[in-house]
């Protein structure tokens, strides 16, 4: 992790981050699960010269990304993901590796999204845990507010984004570089990060990190879990709730040129039910969201059976694994 400076900088180096030691780390990390991708197969049989080459070109300042490639995936829903080369991908994971050291100690406890031993399933727990605190185990009558930010990754701006990176990080080099990988996609002008790029991931927590500390520092909430643009605050009170929804409305207005889904932002009681993270949190229970369960029973294959188990293994579904288990012997 990258030494503490004044101002709260820290001395992450440019040529760390893209020493051939990073780069061939950075290319373990990336092509797990990927081995037998076409164009993966194509970058490792001559691995050596391509990383070599893409160190070379970064050190001369003359690297430049390839175009992206542009396609549809309609799960959950339809979304347009923006893949970069594997060449481009290496160098994203590598400065992943060397940024999320830096900045991830500076999140919330409670931030989901791209973080090491966290995830969905962790999300849904931590939902639970304070749920049945702030309504002392389901006796009080208490209430939900969930937020959702409209078009987030199309909305991130730029110029907002960099000045937050360049107040942990001090190496002109790598803020130049960041720069440059920030700037290689734009959904409109200066602003926009593809969904498709896992320095994304991170740019969007840094992005967000000045809402976390808004919600948890000036707001002070306490029952507050963010999972990437998704997040909710619970409370006794409705009125407050309410008043927070306008406030964190306007924060991001202001703060961050971000737009809150006026139909997705809702107070709802407790005990009614909260749909959270692909599931649904009752009192005393978690089932698997509808939308979630149906979508799993038309895509179910030899491929990821295991992983909808491994999702059904976090909620109460007994007797959703046996229709599933029947629905897929009988494909």
């Amino acid at each position: 992790m990258g030494k503490s400076l004044g101002g709260g900088r820290h001395s992450c180096d440019f040529y760390d981050v893209i020493s051939l030691d990073n780069l061939f780390a950075a290319w373990r990390d990336f092509r797990r699960g990927k081995r037998r991708k076409p164009d993966v197969v194509a970058f490792e049989l001559n691995l050596e010269d391509n990383i070599f080459e893409l160190h070379r070109k970064l050190v001369e300042g003359n690297w430049r990304n390839d175009p992206y490639v542009v396609f549809k995936v309609d799960d959950p829903k339809p979304r347009i993901i923006h893949k970069a080369s594997v060449r481009d991908r290496v160098l994203f994971q590598a400065v992943y590796h060397k940024l999320y050291q830096v900045f991830d100690p500076s999140f919330i406890h409670d931030l989901y999204s791209s973080r090491f031993q966290k995830g969905t399933h962790s999300g849904v727990k931590r939902f639970v845990v304070f749920a049945r605190k702030v309504s002392m185990n389901h006796r009080s009558t208490s209430f939900v507010l969930k937020c959702d930010i409209k078009r987030f990754f199309d909305s991130i701006d730029h110029q907002i984004l960099l000045s937050l990176i360049a107040r942990k990080i001090n190496d002109r080099k790598l803020l130049f570089l960041v720069k440059k990988i920030v700037c290689s996609f734009e959904y409109s002008h200066r602003k926009g990060l593809p969904l498709g790029n896992v320095t994304s991931q991170l740019f969007a927590n840094i992005y967000l990190n000045e809402l976390d500390q808004f919600i948890k520092h000036e707001l002070k909430a306490r029952y507050y879990i963010r999972y990437c643009d998704d997040f909710v605050i619970l409370h006794q009170s409705r009125e407050i709730l309410l008043e927070w929804a306008e406030e964190i409305k306007k924060f991001c207005r202001e703060f961050l040129l971000l737009d809150l889904h006026d139909r997705k932002t809702i107070v709802r009681k407790i005990h009614r039910g909260t749909d959270f993270l692909d599931y649904v949190v009752l009192p005393h229970r978690v089932v698997l969201r509808t939308r979630t369960k149906n979508r799993m029973f038309r895509m179910i294959n030899n491929r990821n059976l295991f992983s909808y188990l491994g999702l059904l293994s976090h909620c109460e579904s007994w007797r959703l694994k046996q229709r599933l288990m029947e629905k897929f012997f009988a494909v």
